[in-house]
């Protein structure tokens, strides 16, 4: 097995399948992902190679933009790399990884982990927080339709799994629901260190935001 020549092969799948998607969930956003769970990896005991795999194909189909349907992701993950008579271990440990990596609303028992996912976890909460998640959130939350901020309905810091998943209030509350709580739930230290960043320019974020929006 030529491990680089799937990694390759892997980001021409991810980039031929995410051309058109929402500007936060497209190619750059695993681009990002990937770049940074190897950076994350150089200070962890981790299987690089599915570092790599996992981290290209972890939003190959997000389950946001599928119906809610979780099964997608994994399935076209598995196809894939079977189609390069990849390892089933190194399968599962992709499948689990995709299954397992999204946030959800942070209130759910977890029922798998691996350093190797602990890794891809810290690089795609990195990409949701700071600048690039500011942006992601705004994005988002225009291809959706949501307000930008109602002082009237407040964050929900309670939310089941599929309460988080129908979710429809505004990009706003998000930094409340998810943004802010991901520095706290970082897996590695590097990714606690690069975090801590991030999450100070969103606190300095949301202050100027509301100084204009009371003005």
């Amino acid at each position: 097995m030529d491990q680089d020549k799937i990694i390759q092969e892997t980001i021409a799948f991810v980039k031929s399948t995410l051309h058109q998607a929402e500007g936060g969930h497209d190619f750059f956003h695993v681009e990002r992902v990937y770049k940074n769970a190897l950076k994350i990896a150089e200070n962890e005991q981790v299987d690089t190679f599915i570092v790599a795999i996992g981290a290209l194909l972890h939003d190959i189909a997000d389950s946001k933009f599928h119906n809610g349907d979780e099964t997608v992701g994994p399935k076209k993950a598995r196809e894939f790399l079977a189609s390069f008579s990849v390892p089933e271990t190194n399968i599962l440990a992709v499948e689990n990884i995709i299954k397992h990596i999204s946030f959800k609303g942070g209130n759910f028992e977890k029922t798998y982990t691996s350093l190797e996912l602990q890794v891809i976890q810290d690089a795609d909460r990195l990409d949701a927080i700071g600048a690039i998640g500011i942006a992601r959130c705004f994005n988002y939350g225009g291809y959706k339709n949501r307000k930008i901020y109602d002082p009237a309905i407040p964050p929900n810091l309670t939310m089941t799994k599929e309460e988080y998943k129908k979710a429809t209030a505004p990009s706003i509350n998000h930094f409340y629901e998810k943004l802010l709580l991901l520095k706290d739930k970082m897996n590695t230290k590097t990714g606690r260190i690069l975090a801590a960043e991030r999450h100070e320019f969103m606190e300095q974020f949301l202050l100027q935001f509301y100084k204009e929006w009371d003005s």
